[in-house]
């Protein structure tokens, strides 16, 4: 049987799976880091991209004994790579968790207003997106703004190192704050904004449909690749009505839909996926990270930071933690700082993992109910936890206990390469995500059930009250 590997490009490391492309068994994998980042400022160098994902692919034997027939990359969405006449890279990329384009996302708004923005590409811009850091670059970068001639992506860079190609698709582009998904179009009078002496369709990659072929690498095809969120919600099998919780790094709460959104609250991002149909998302950046560095101030690793979390009371006594720790991109605070409350005398070291877990859990969720607003399908369908978090038996009974609802932790972890490695066979096979989706399955997974004893209803309001009185 033919192979298909899929890349997953993350924020913190490169992992590569390779796979059977008819039935998704996996065959190897393979995986490597990338340098770490600290917002405000977070960059990184597409050239250590490439190194990691040379690195992962040897581990795997993707050039070797498990050469696979194609290959897509899913990559961390909004990033801005920009590129000279030369195709070399003009400076580190800014990543979706840099936030030094706040100002220019105020005056982005502004300039159209939210309703309009959210009607014109799905969302309104906050520092995360690409349109705000292309802005900051024409702003605070002048001499290297105007020498780019081309604009990408993460995932649309490592794709072009393959094929030497400019090529995204519609999931990841509509990310940008440029592509309309409601369209299906490039929206060069939003970019206009940014400068308006710019021939943007000149610069920016063309998008490709969810099967083509982005060319050709080491005689495999490869793929039109993705986001990492629309890569998750393929390796997933996301079907309407389901809600995934992912938690890592950061914190999103998504679904599909077969319908665009427009949220000019801004809570709700309006993506397209990967196969057609359309991603509403919500997204926190403080996730595991707070849970992490609360960990280090306990001095326990992950499994007593674990322990901990769970000897404690549900409501942690009435300590709440606020977890915005670096800004927060929802609500939309990226000059925010975590705060603590509810603390007396008494307090003790599991209480303050416990709050922990419940700041992250309760600030995602507090997002993630507009996600129910706009798709009331979601209120009944399954509940399913991916990420590092879903590792942690603290984050999983949290997240029960707090949606009221039984959650289904999937038996595989990497679900973001899964994903990419099932865009690939689609590629290659020409067979459908449906019939692929249901050819590979998913696993029986772990469900965690809300321990009826819990109010999740009343810690999430006691959250609310303190997100309110901040």
């Amino acid at each position: 049987m033919p192979l298909v590997a899929g890349v997953d490009s993350s924020t913190s490391s490169c992992k590569v799976e390779v796979r059977d492309a008819e039935s998704g068994e996996l065959v190897a994998r393979g995986r490597a880091p990338h340098p770490p980042t600290t917002p405000p400022r977070s960059e990184q160098h597409p050239r250590d991209w490439w190194t990691a994902f040379e690195a992962a692919c040897a581990e795997a034997g993707v050039l070797g004994t498990n050469r696979p027939a194609a290959i897509a990359v899913a990559g961390q969405q909004h990033g801005l790579v920009v590129l000279d006449a030369g195709g070399r890279v003009l400076r580190p990329a800014k990543l979706w968790n840099d936030t030094e384009s706040s100002t220019d996302a105020e005056e982005l708004v502004a300039a159209l207003g939210a309703a309009t923005w959210a009607d014109a590409c799905g969302s309104v811009p906050l520092a995360a997106f690409t349109i705000t850091k292309l802005a900051w670059l024409r702003r605070c970068e002048p001499d290297v703004f105007r020498r780019v001639a081309r604009v990408l992506l993460p995932h649309d860079w490592l794709t072009g190192q393959l094929t030497g190609g400019a090529t995204t698709d519609r999931g990841d582009a509509s990310g940008t704050g440029w592509w309309s998904p409601r369209e299906e179009r490039y929206r060069y009078d939003l970019l206009a904004l940014v400068d308006d002496t710019v021939a943007w369709e000149d610069k920016l990659p063309e998008v490709l449909a969810p099967t083509e072929a982005a060319g050709e690498w080491e005689e495999m095809a490869v793929g039109p690749g993705t986001g990492d969120n629309m890569a998750a919600a393929l390796g997933l099998g996301l079907r309407p009505g389901d809600v995934a919780i992912s938690l890592g790094t950061s914190g999103t709460a998504f679904g599909v839909s077969d319908r665009p959104t427009a949220d000019a609250t801004g809570a709700v991002a309006g993506f397209a996926d990967a196969t057609g149909r359309f991603l509403p998302l919500v997204c926190t950046l403080n996730a595991t990270k707070v849970t992490d560095a609360v960990a280090r101030l306990l001095g326990v690793d992950a499994t007593g930071f674990d322990a901990l979390a769970l000897a404690a009371p549900a409501g942690a006594a009435g300590l709440i933690l606020v977890p915005y720790l670096d800004g927060e991109r929802t609500p939309n605070r990226p000059d925010a700082s975590g705060t603590l409350t509810g603390i007396r005398s008494e307090v003790t070291r599991e209480q303050l993992a416990r709050a922990a877990v419940e700041g992250v859990v309760g600030n995602l969720l507090a997002g993630a109910d507009e996600l129910v607003r706009g798709e009331p399908r979601a209120a009944h369908g399954r509940v399913l936890l991916v990420g590092g978090g879903a590792r942690s038996a603290a984050y999983r009974q949290v997240v029960a206990d707090l949606t009221g609802r039984p959650v289904t932790v999937p038996d595989d972890e990497e679900i973001v390469a899964r994903g990419a490695a099932l865009q690939a066979a689609a590629v290659l096979t020409g067979r459908s995500f449906d019939d692929l989706t249901a050819a590979w399955g998913s696993g029986p997974g772990r469900v965690v059930d809300p321990d009826p004893s819990v109010d999740g209803a009343a810690i999430r309001a006691a959250y609310t009250d303190a997100l309110a009185g901040r």
